[in-house]
């Protein structure tokens, strides 16, 4: 059996662990928190160097990948300074491929059910396949990263002010601790209502869930939520508030959907490649599992 494992700096209470047959090989993916201890994740790390057949790197990307460069968090590299054998990834291949096919299924399936083209995009510099995907269907686009990553209270409506952004602020952000670029550990069950009217003034809400999480308001009355990583009682959180429907880019194993990390790992390991796949190969393995979006009504 193949076994694809992601390391996350994120609460060990959104562990999980399952096997699943793809293409006619089995694959067990497991999630491993480790509540925002660094030390632990890169010990994790170390320990199953060479025993995993590939590894997901959760609750942090190790780049911020933009069409001009991939923009390293120097923090995050130093978590797999053990690992010399099994491949690790960030999820960021498999995001460039499958999250830039969401909204294309989102518009068959939903159709009028969106009310208007409008999306408040949390982290858009670190989901580019999202977010363009937006931006070239015609979508009014608010995007949140200085708020969201830096809890820098502006706004940015435009990818040329998130390109600026990011060409402006990465080398710096890059090499700030973890803690500050993301939340760990205990730190991602917390909910603080911020920012509340970028939610209110948009139909669609997308990005990372825990950026989501974060800010989200107790009213999200009539929302489309388009993330990943869900667990059955944030979808719970979710109903409770109002949301609409719920979109998530991977499928959902066992009651859960995996962050892109995790997928790419169980990718890599399915391959049997030992290393990282390029996103022709990515896109040939979804179109051979059938890989779509999963959209859920939740009221």
């Amino acid at each position: 059996m193949k076994r694809a494992v992601s390391v996350s700096l994120g609460s060990k209470t959104r562990d999980k662990a399952v096997e699943v047959n793809l293409l006619g090989e089995q694959i067990r993916i497991e999630r491993i928190g480790v509540d925002g201890d660094e030390a632990l994740a890169r010990k994790t790390f170390a320990d199953l160097d060479g025993i995993a057949d590939a590894f997901g790197v959760g609750g942090i990307d190790l780049y911020i990948y933009t069409p001009w460069k991939n923009y390293p968090l120097h923090a995050a590299h130093k978590l797999i300074t053990g690992v010399s054998k099994t491949p690790v990834v960030d999820g960021g291949g498999l995001r460039e491929t499958l999250e830039a096919r969401i909204l294309g299924h989102v518009e068959a399936e939903l159709g009028s059910a969106i009310p208007e083209k409008s999306v408040y995009l949390v982290n858009g510099i670190s989901r580019y396949g999202m977010t363009m995907s937006f931006v070239d269907r015609g979508y009014k686009c608010t995007f949140g990263d200085l708020m969201t990553g830096l809890d820098i209270p502006i706004p940015l409506h435009s990818i040329g002010a998130v390109n600026r952004a990011a060409k402006l602020l990465m080398p710096i952000a890059g090499r700030l601790p973890l803690s500050v670029l993301y939340p760990t550990g205990e730190k991602q069950e917390e909910i603080v209502p911020k920012y509340e009217k970028h939610y209110q003034n948009n139909a669609i809400i997308a990005g990372d869930w825990l950026y989501i999480k974060r800010n989200m308001p107790d009213d999200l009355g009539g929302k489309i939520i388009v993330t990943n990583t869900i667990t059955p009682h944030d979808v719970e959180l979710l109903r409770q508030r109002g949301v609409s429907y719920l979109v998530t880019g991977t499928m959902s194993l066992d009651g859960r959907t995996f962050g892109t990390n995790m997928m790419e790992a169980a990718l890599i390991a399915l391959a049997g490649k030992g290393r990282e796949l390029t996103h022709t190969e990515l896109d040939a393995l979804l179109d051979e599992l059938g890989f779509a979006p999963e959209i859920v009504k939740l009221n």
